[in-house]
C-alpha cells in the first residue's frame, strides 16, 4: 500500500510540475520580443496592417493574454498542443513525427555512455596510478572539457569528408528507398556519428564518477577484509565494489536520461537529424510559437516520467531507501 500510495501521491505532484512548467513557459514565450503575425505576413510579401491583423484574429494572437493561456491550458488537458503558424498541422502531429527520431538517438547515446564510461571508471579505479588510469582520465577530461559542436564537426571532417567512412547527414540516405535490413544498416551507419557525439560528454561524467566511486569504496574495511580472505581481485571489484558504488551513478543516470531529449537540440543540428531538437530550433527561428511550447511540454513530460521512474527504481538499486523516502 505505501509503494501504491507513493506512486499516487507522485503521479499528483508531477502533473502539478507539468502544469506549472507549462504556464511559465507560455508566459516567457509571449513576454519575449518579436510578433509571429508580422514573421509570416513579411515572408508572404504582404506586410500591410490589415493583412497582419487578419492574422493575429485568424490564430488567435489578438486576445488578452490571460485568454490565450486558459484557451493553451484548457487545449493541454484535452490533448490539443495547438496549431503550427507555419507547418499547417496540428502540433501534436508534428511531434509525433519527430519524437521517435530523437528517442532513437537520445537512447543510443545513453546506452553507448553508460556501457563506455562505466567500464573506463572501473578499468581506471582497478588501474589507480598507472598509466592506463593516467590515459583514461586524461581522454575523460578532454571530452568533458570540449564542446559538442566542436566535437560534431571535427568529426564530420574526418570521418565523412576526409576518410568517407560516415554518412554526415540526415538520419538515412536521401532517396536510396532502403527497405528492410538494408534500411537498418543504413540508419545505423547515420547513427554513429551524432550518437558519439552526444554520448562523449556523457561518458567522460561516468568514468570520473564510477572511478570516484569505486575508490572511495575500495578504502572500506569490508573490502580490505576481503583482500585479507584471499578474494580475487576481479571478484572484489564486481561484487563488492562496482555493486556499492553504483548509487551515485545511477543518480546521474537518470538525470542524463531525462535531460538528454531536451539536450539534444545541438547534435540534430549539426548533423541535420529530423528530431524534435531540430524542430525546436527551426521554430524558434520562426518564432512558431505553439511549437515552441509543444516541444517544451514534451521534453517536461519525459522528464517528470523519468525522474519518476527513477525513484521507484532506487529501492531496487538500494533497498534501505523505502518507498515514502
Amino acid at each position: 500500500m505505501d509503494t501504491v500510495r507513493f506512486i499516487l501521491v507522485r503521479l499528483a505532484k508531477a502533473v502539478l510540475v507539468i502544469l506549472g512548467v507549462a504556464v511559465m513557459n507560455f508566459v516567457l514565450i509571449h513576454l519575449a520580443p518579436g510578433d509571429p503575425a508580422a514573421v509570416m505576413a513579411g515572408e508572404a510579401g504582404a506586410g500591410d496592417e490589415k493583412f497582419i491583423a487578419q492574422l493575429r484574429a485568424q490564430f488567435g494572437l489578438d486576445q488578452p493574454l490571460p485568454v490565450q493561456l486558459w484557451t493553451y491550458i484548457s487545449g493541454i488537458l484535452r490533448g490539443d498542443l495547438g496549431y503550427s503558424y507555419r507547418n499547417q498541422v496540428p502540433v501534436a502531429e508534428l511531434i509525433a513525427s519527430r519524437l521517435p527520431a530523437t528517442l532513437l538517438l537520445t537512447g543510443c547515446a545513453f546506452v553507448v555512455s553508460l556501457v563506455i564510461g562505466v567500464g573506463a571508471g572501473v578499468l581506471a579505479a582497478w588501474r589507480r596510478g598507472k598509466l592506463t588510469d593516467t590515459a583514461i582520465m586524461t581522454g575523460a577530461l578532454v571530452f568533458y572539457a570540449t564542446p559538442l559542436f566542436w566535437v560534431g564537426l571535427m568529426a564530420v571532417l574526418l570521418f565523412s569528408i576526409r576518410l568517407g567512412w560516415l554518412p554526415a547527414f540526415d538520419m538515412e540516405t536521401v532517396g536510396a528507398g532502403f527497405t528492410g535490413w538494408a534500411r537498418v544498416k543504413d540508419i545505423a551507419a547515420h547513427l554513429v556519428l551524432p550518437v558519439l557525439t552526444l554520448g562523449l560528454f556523457s561518458a567522460a561524467v561516468y568514468a570520473r564518477l564510477t572511478r570516484a566511486s569505486m575508490l572511495e569504496v575500495m578504502s572500506l574495511d569490508f573490502v580490505k577484509t576481503a583482500r585479507a580472505k584471499g578474494v580475487p581481485q576481479a571478484r572484489i571489484i564486481r561484487r563488492h565494489v562496482l555493486r556499492n558504488a553504483m548509487l551515485p551513478i545511477f543518480t546521474f543516470a537518470s538525470l542524463q536520461a531525462g535531460q538528454l531529449v531536451g539536450g539534444a537540440v545541438l547534435t540534430e543540428t549539426v548533423f541535420g537529424w529530423p528530431g524534435i531538437g531540430r524542430l525546436m530550433f527551426d521554430a524558434l527561428l520562426q518564432r512558431d510559437y505553439p511549437v515552441l511550447l509543444g516541444v517544451f511540454l514534451t521534453t517536461a513530460v519525459v522528464v517528470v516520467v523519468v525522474n519518476l521512474i527513477t525513484d521507484l527504481l532506487y529501492r531496487v538499486v538500494d533497498p534501505r531507501i523505502g518507498a515514502t523516502a
